[in-house]
């Protein structure tokens, strides 16, 4: 645990730069449906919106799906499948495409709780339908989080969590993003999740998703089989 504290610690301090006067904030957007049909099976919808500036100059939208299998508690494999569009810089939603994409992806996590601390990894593997052709990518994230506040409902409402991202290719010149995140989550009941926080990435010359600085919104609404119990859902909520 403590080699993965230290090597988060690292890539964040190695990733900092003071910002540049010219510094632009995107925004991203993220609408999430997730149906949890037991304790070891569910589904989701997801759709994310981003601009270039704040709320302005949109040139990215992604709308995926997938299905959960969780193995253990600190196990969880995911399968799914969505489309990417990333349209010219400079308008809203400018043609000709930068990018006309659609990928499947299976995904594994794995959870360690330290006291109230949540270490999350997660690896994903990316097989992408592009304008330039088929591609693949995998991806590793590396994240921790810390739930806070007086719980009232069975869980605490707030949590705040940071982290850091690398994505990889099988062609030169191999290595291709890096993206940091910085969220704070608030948990208005047990069904829905509300996040804001910060992102920032370096790219490599790639033609999707383009961008370095982004404030996030983010909704989040689970929906419980009726069968599940109160507290099995708590627990549930508490785990993920």
């Amino acid at each position: 645990m403590k080699q993965e504290l230290l090597l988060l610690i690292g890539l964040v301090l190695s990733s900092y730069k003071p910002l540049a006067q010219n510094f632009d904030l995107g925004s991203w957007n993220v609408l999430n449906l997730k149906y949890i049909s037991t304790e070891k099976w569910s589904g989701f919808g997801e759709a994310q919106l981003r601009s270039l500036k704040f709320y302005n100059n949109f040139h990215y939208y992604e709308v995926k799906g997938g299905v959960n299998y969780t193995v253990f508690h600190d196990l969880t494999l995911t399968l799914a499948a969505g489309t990417y569009q990333t349209y010219k810089e400079g308008g809203n939603f400018i043609t000709p495409k930068n990018n006309n994409e659609f990928r499947l992806w299976p995904q594994l996590i794995l959870l360690q709780k330290v006291d109230r601390i949540k270490i999350e990894q997660r690896y994903r593997v990316e097989m992408r339908w592009t304008s330039d052709g088929y591609q693949n990518r995998f991806r590793y994230r590396l994240g921790l989080a810390c739930p806070f506040g007086d719980e009232k409902k069975g869980f605490a409402p707030f949590q705040a969590a940071i982290t850091y991202e690398l994505f990889f290719t099988d062609k030169e010149p191999y290595f291709e993003r890096a993206r940091m995140q910085f969220l704070l989550n608030y948990n208005t009941s047990k069904n829905l999740m509300l996040q804001t926080g910060y992102v920032h990435q370096f790219d490599y010359k790639i033609n999707d998703e383009t961008g370095r600085d982004f404030f996030v919104l983010g909704f989040y609404y689970e929906l419980f089989e009726k069968s599940l119990s109160q507290s099995e859902q708590i627990q549930i909520l508490r785990d993920n």
